[in-house]
């Protein structure tokens, strides 16, 4: 199992693919494994990078906190020297995208490209539904698989099929994030300084993708972003929700594919 020590934490890491860097950042207690509908597509473009961030997954809660975004963004950099990259184009989704942000507005040199996948500014900019930040915030006095349910409405488009949600609920599963780590992922979100006023001085060519269906972060956080990053192009992905790449695969794989291959 690829590691790299990183600032108090075992960063479990992997590298697929063949092609230019990409490095990958998922989300909110989310291990690197739920990018499993999009690798396959990648990896015949590129090489990509995946990391489970601290407190998740394979790293594991033993990893030095805060969890902050800032950190995790360093943590992220780390992965990608380790493998042998000092620059990639960087695909962040939901805390992810605040993760790549980061990383972006700090270390401009390591990101050639930025995606932020059903991302958000943070700070007081952010855009939430307080029904999503109600259901956030009482997941710790749920079981694993009661959050799951609860979680379903506000991440995946109504139409989607019980079974595509159920196969992305068992990989998952198959790396449970503990319930310490998940809050205190969650925790070091919320406080995050936020990037809005930072992101003018981001000229790094910006794909912004977002559901016009999601509820947990809806997509006018989106809309914001894209208004003041200079390089930035938006996709609403209709009918889909946050988990997109579920809800609307096709047309995810044609605008990553517009974005990453035809402008390479």
């Amino acid at each position: 199992m690829p590691v790299v020590k990183h600032d108090g934490a075992d960063l479990f890491y992997q590298v697929e693919g063949q092609g230019p860097p990409l490095l990958l950042i998922m989300g909110l207690g989310y291990p690197s494994d739920m990018w499993w509908r999009m690798l396959p597509w990648l990896t015949a473009h590129f090489t990509t990078v995946r990391l489970d961030n601290r407190g998740v997954g394979r790293t594991g809660t033993g990893a030095e906190r805060p969890y902050s975004v800032e950190r995790m963004a360093l943590d992220a950099r780390a992965v990608l020297h380790a493998a042998g990259f000092a620059r990639a184009t960087v695909f962040g989704v939901s805390m992810g995208g605040s993760i790549a942000q980061e990383l972006a507005l700090t270390h401009p040199q390591a990101v050639e490209r930025l995606l932020l996948g059903c991302s958000h500014p943070g700070g007081a900019d952010v855009v939430i539904d307080q029904e999503a930040i109600a259901l956030l915030t009482s997941r710790g006095a749920m079981t694993p698989d009661e959050a799951a349910e609860a979680t379903i409405p506000f991440i995946y488009a109504p139409g989607t099929p019980r079974a595509d949600i159920d196969a992305d609920l068992a990989v998952r599963a198959a790396n449970p994030t503990e319930p310490v780590g998940y809050a205190a992922q969650l925790t070091d979100t919320i406080t995050w300084r936020g990037s809005l006023d930072r992101l003018p001085g981001l000229a790094i060519p910006t794909l912004l993708l977002h559901g016009d269906l999601d509820r947990l972060v809806p997509i006018e956080n989106s809309r914001r972003m894209a208004a003041v990053l200079p390089a930035a192009r938006l996709e609403v992905l209709a009918g889909a929700s946050h988990i997109f790449a579920t809800d609307q695969p096709e047309r995810t794989r044609a605008v990553l594919e517009s974005f990453l291959v035809h402008h390479q």
